[in-house]
């Protein structure tokens, strides 16, 4: 299995680390199930659809989740975000190396709504804490699930993010926005607006992520590397200065972008000479392009 997209997340999770080094924390068969979905006759899966444990990458002591997106789309409820805060929490006592989060879902579980929320919030704290304690917490997206809800925040979160073309990520979902705001607002039957909106390369253009790669789990694992080394070299904490340095650049983004209508308005205010291009170029000629270009290149 070389595709990331196509993989389940325990054949992504064999993909990112060392052959034979996963330990899974609360396996299978310990079948830690959510207790809200037997009461509304909805199905339920073994592992709340997320594994997560530690194992080896390359000789670093890594801690992991990769959340299952065939399962309720990898929405998140009250024992799935268990898992990951736990997961995160334990990685600080044991001082790992770095954090992995393998991230694949629509947001938070509607069955378990309030739950859902609480647990949500709960991880995102955990990753500030990780990252206080000086570990690198680095997000892959590449499922076709993408990744939204409050997952999406809690990507950003993150020390850096690796997604794919055929991935997105956002806030909300077009289908929510679409709901929420009317057709006039958001057309979610235009998919190619869609991938444009949300895709993987107007992410990487607007530096929401730091690095864009091919369809292939062996690509998420060197750029993930390479993201955790970088974040580990120079300092992964969370610091004032940073959160200053995101908070002027969303005001700039705001500035610079706030009356554009189309995602290609963008690309030209950014410098792309032929916006209309990018969807159609291959993920190397558009990382070319793309990082003369890019939203907070140099950050």
């Amino acid at each position: 299995m070389s595709s990331y997209q196509e993989a389940t997340a325990r054949q992504r999770i064999a993909g990112m680390l060392d052959p034979g080094s996963f330990d899974e924390f609360l396996p299978p068969q310990m079948r830690i199930t959510s207790p809200h979905l037997p009461q509304l006759d909805a199905p339920v899966s073994f592992d709340d659809g997320v594994a997560v444990g530690r194992g080896a990458m390359d000789g670093r002591r890594v801690f992991i989740a990769a959340q299952e997106g065939g399962f309720m789309g990898g929405a998140v409820g009250e024992v799935h975000g268990a898992k990951l805060a736990g997961m995160l929490r334990r990685a600080v006592d044991e001082q790992a190396d770095a954090v992995l989060l393998l991230l694949e879902t629509g947001g938070v579980r509607l069955h378990e709504a309030n739950a859902g929320l609480i647990a949500v919030s709960e991880v995102m704290r955990a990753v500030m804490d990780v990252r206080a304690a000086g570990i690198p917490v680095i997000s892959l997206v590449g499922g076709s699930n993408g990744c939204f809800g409050g997952m999406g925040i809690v990507a950003r979160c993150t020390n850096g993010v690796v997604i794919s073309e055929e991935s997105r990520l956002a806030m909300s979902g077009p289908e929510v926005i679409e709901t929420a705001g009317g057709v006039e607002e958001f057309d979610a039957r235009d998919r190619a607006l869609v991938w444009r909106v949300t895709g993987g390369k107007h992410r990487y253009l607007l530096g929401d992520a730091q690095a864009i790669v091919a369809d292939d789990i062996a690509a998420f694992r060197t750029a993930a590397l390479q993201l955790a080394d970088a974040a580990r070299g120079r300092g992964s904490e969370l610091s004032l200065e940073a959160l200053e340095a995101e908070q002027r650049m969303l005001t700039s983004r705001i500035e610079r972008f706030g009356g554009c209508e189309d995602p290609l308005e963008i690309w030209e205010a950014l410098g792309v000479e032929e916006p209309q291009s990018v969807p159609l170029l291959e993920i190397d000629a558009f990382r070319e392009l793309a990082d003369g270009h890019r939203e907070g290149a140099a950050a």
